[in-house]
Order: structure tokens, then C-alpha cells, then sequence
């Protein structure tokens, strides 16, 4: 006999980054492990944001955890003018609980030289590492969506040239790939050897002293 599929219905899905609730239509138990993008650009007057979410049951409620955040292209090419020139970059770096990548976007008032534009790529990307260092993924995404990660690493970047615009394009976790791994797991193994060949050679010089303290010793006894 055919088993009788459950009807579908509405299920509401907390989403704590953003302190709401939304719907989601389908089954029961269906949601886990899946993603969703909700459009924040309404929200943020314009400012053409997306996040990506992991959606999670926990303690029989479907919640919600950031993935990834990231502006619409239309936002960054409707914040270019005539005059002047951007800073783009993209780096790995390492919060307190995830590997990240991060693209942080800078627009200069004005035409600048490359080594100016060098310069504040430099600058961006090692204040941005110090900012995550000990914060959390989530946290991290809500200090970009309200601000201020970007508001306080801007005095920094000012101080080598003015800018128009300063912007976190992406952030996101990336976990490591196939190769990286076997290439941590060889280091961590390879670092543990090394660990144990001193612990080895450590004992055996201590052995040698011993044993040559205790000849030494013994020469003096049969002097006398």
C-alpha cells in the first residue's frame, strides 16, 4: 500500500541575525541542512544587500544561521563616479569560530596612484584581520550589516586618502577544501614527529649524562 505523503504547510522559521520570523512552505523535517536568500535591499534604503542562511532544527524549532553576505553588483556600480578609482580585494582570514573569506570594497574621492591604491588594500585587509580575530562568524555579519566594522576601520584609511565609499562586498565562510585538509592533517603529523624525535633525543641525552656522571663518579671512588 502507498504510503500517504504529508500535505504541505507553512512552517515558521526563526531568523535570530535579523530578530524576525518568516514562512516557509513544505513538510515536516524537509528545511534542515537547506538554504535560503532573503533580499535585505528594502531594509537598508536601498542598499542592495543579500544574505544566504543555513537553515537548522533545533530543540523542535526551524531556525537559521548567516552563510554568507554580499552586495548586489547594481549597488557597487551605482556608487562608481567619473574621477575617481576602487580598491578591491579578496582574502582567507580566521575568525573565533570559522575560516572566512572577506572582499572589502574602498572608493576614493579622486584619481590616486597605484601605490596609493596599494597602500589602502594593504591597510584594509590588515585592519579587517585584526577586527574578526576574536569575534564570531554571526557576530561579524552583524557588525556589517548595521556598520561598523566598516565605520571602525575607516579612520585608518583615511589616513593614507579620503574615500567615498568603504564597503564589505563579501564575507562568508569557506571551509577547506579537499587538498587543504590532507595538507593540515600532514603538517599536524608531521609537527607530532617532530615533537616525538625531540622527546626521543631529549631522554637519550639525559640517559648519556647520567651514565657519564656515573662513570665520572665512579673513576673519582677507585682514586682514592
Amino acid at each position: 500500500m502507498a504510503k500517504i505523503q504529508e500535505k504541505k504547510k507553512f512552517y515558521v522559521v526563526d531568523v535570530p541575525l535579523l530578530n524576525k520570523e518568516i514562512e516557509l512552505y513544505g513538510r515536516d523535517g524537509e528545511f534542515s541542512g537547506k538554504h535560503i536568500k532573503l533580499d535585505l535591499t528594502n531594509n537598508l534604503k536601498g542598499k542592495g544587500l543579500e544574505v544566504n542562511f543555513l537553515i537548522e532544527e533545533k530543540d523542535g524549532k526551524i531556525t537559521t544561521t548567516p552563510r554568507q553576505l554580499y552586495l548586489h553588483g547594481f549597488y557597487i556600480r551605482r556608487m562608481l563616479r567619473k574621477g575617481t578609482d576602487y580598491v578591491e580585494d579578496s582574502f582567507l582570514t580566521q575568525c573565533k569560530d570559522n575560516r572566512l573569506r572577506i572582499k572589502p570594497f574602498l572608493i576614493t574621492r579622486k584619481r590616486v596612484s597605484n601605490q596609493v591604491l596599494r597602500g589602502l588594500r594593504e591597510k584594509a585587509k590588515e585592519e579587517i584581520n585584526q577586527y574578526v580575530q576574536d569575534k564570531s562568524f554571526e557576530l561579524i555579519v552583524k557588525d556589517v550589516l548595521n556598520g561598523k566594522l566598516q565605520k571602525d576601520i575607516l579612520p585608518a584609511l583615511k589616513k593614507i586618502y579620503p574615500l567615498g565609499l568603504c564597503e564589505i562586498r563579501f564575507v562568508g565562510i569557506e571551509n577547506l577544501k579537499e587538498h587543504e585538509k590532507y595538507e593540515k592533517e600532514r603538517k599536524e603529523r608531521s609537527e607530532q614527529d617532530d615533537i616525538e624525535q625531540e622527546k626521543v633525543i631529549s631522554q637519550k641525552k639525559k640517559e648519556s649524562k647520567e651514565k657519564s656522571e656515573k662513570k665520572s663518579k665512579k673513576d673519582s671512588d677507585e682514586e682514592e
